[in-house]
């Protein structure tokens, strides 16, 4: 399982890559968990006071969930699935040391959504953005939560609803990524930007973060709730695994052609 998920440190910097480059970076079971146990270990580290997240590869930070894991769940996997992006998400909402996403290409559906929780984010003008979860059949409600908390609700209904990406320049125009820089840079700004945070007092940047988390606690955890509840009743019909199994075959006969 560590193998999904690559960590090191470079003075005040904990670096955390999501490792699955032949996946795009795609989330499954072990790589959430890893990713979890990793961000706790960086959070217990008196030496690092931030850290970043990036995707290996020069593709994708992540392309979101893995459809051929989310393919098989009937309502009861689906409701644990939802436990466990509560696990992390929450995790990410209660560091006390801040995290930067280093950008490095697409950023779709819930790693897009990992992205927009990281306090800053840094990328170039290659990187897309978005939440196209509806394109496979997956009800998305944790993506609307954090993209009404950032853009508002009319953007976040275009993208909700349209499953569009996103270019750099929008994404950098309505305040969802705060650097461009050169591709080949990406890395190096990231790091610079969280060596000055990581230089900042610890205790204010720890009560600005909580107090940042608790005015959003509430719609948080009835957009958990929510979640349950549309992925129950998604997953009861059957629908998701008919458009995840029609997405992935149109996927693979691009491939092939």
């Amino acid at each position: 399982m560590k193998e999904f998920i690559l960590s090191e440190v470079r003075g005040p910097v904990g670096i955390l890559t999501l490792n699955r480059p032949d996946k795009l970076n795609a989330w499954n079971a072990p790589m959430r968990a890893r990713l979890v146990e990793a961000l706790e270990e960086l959070e217990a580290n008196e030496a690092v006071r931030a850290i970043v997240l990036t995707g290996a590869g020069d593709r994708a930070f992540g392309a979101g969930q893995d459809l051929n894991e989310t393919k098989t769940f009937d309502p009861d996997r689906a409701e644990l699935w939802m436990g466990e992006w509560e696990r992390l998400y929450d995790l990410i909402r209660s560091l006390s040391k801040p995290i930067v996403a280093a950008l490095n290409g697409v950023a779709a559906g819930s790693a897009f959504q990992v992205a927009l929780l990281c306090d800053l984010r840094v990328g170039h003008d290659g990187v897309t953005m978005g939440q196209p979860e509806i394109n496979s059949g997956i009800a998305s409600v944790t993506g609307p939560w954090i993209m009404r908390e950032m853009i508002g609700i009319a953007r976040t209904i275009d993208l909700t609803l349209t499953g569009r990406m996103m270019d750099a320049e929008e994404c950098f125009r309505i305040g969802l990524i705060n650097r461009i820089v050169a591709k080949d840079k990406v890395m190096e700004a990231t790091l610079a930007l969280a060596t000055e945070l990581a230089g900042k007092p610890p205790v204010a940047m720890r009560l600005n973060k909580a107090r940042f988390r608790e005015v959003t606690e509430a719609s948080f955890r009835e957009c958990l709730a929510a979640g349950i509840r549309n992925q129950r009743e998604a997953y009861a019909t059957g629908e998701p695994a008919r458009m995840m199994e029609e997405f992935l075959a149109k996927r693979a006969a691009r491939k092939t052609a």
